[in-house]
């Protein structure tokens, strides 16, 4: 933003109009829901799961990001609340773009790669904060049945972007531009 009378950028010209500027922008311009799960896999490949109390369909672990959180940080935030374990968000493997549906505006989701984790480890997962009846590891076919179609997809594309070091953008689970 410039004028012809001077040059410089209105937010060294005028720093209060550029204040104001913004704020403008940050009122009126969208918001997104974000949500950020992980995907973890234990030694014989199959993928966890969770069972939310407040949904009616298993779901991938994760949650939904606070004010202010980077999705990452909420990742591993929900991680440590629902199961007790602390662990770090991996590489993104998938943003998908979910449209407006029932009283939900549209969002943004993301998936981070979590890993392996060895019996062990599974083992040390538990039901932390009340917000989950259940979790399991489960096949990739069992979980194609378990969850939501859309939901699948974006598990399935998870997976894929994990196995091939790619990256997936997905509207509504549907892979969008090249792979």
């Amino acid at each position: 933003m410039t004028n012809s009378s001077d040059d410089r950028p209105l937010y060294e010209r005028d720093p209060v109009a550029w204040q104001a500027y913004l704020a403008e922008g940050n009122a009126k311009q969208a918001r997104k829901r974000v949500g950020a799960d992980v995907l973890i896999r234990n030694e014989q490949g199959h993928v966890l799961l969770v069972n939310p109390r407040y949904k009616p369909d298993w779901d991938l672990p994760g949650g939904m990001v606070e004010a202010n959180e980077t999705p990452h940080q909420a990742a591993e935030r929900e991680l440590c609340e629902e199961l007790g374990v602390e662990v770090r968000a991996g590489r993104l493997l998938v943003v998908d773009w979910v449209a407006p549906h029932g009283p939900w505006d549209d969002s943004l989701m993301f998936v981070f790669d979590c890993g392996m984790v060895t019996g062990e480890q599974a083992r040390s997962l538990r039901l932390a904060d009340g917000e989950l009846l259940e979790f399991r590891f489960i096949s990739p076919d069992d979980a194609r049945a378990t969850l939501r179609p859309y939901v699948w997809q974006r598990l399935d594309h998870a997976v894929a972007a994990a196995t091939d070091g790619g990256f997936r953008y997905l509207i509504n689970g549907v892979a969008h531009g090249p792979r």
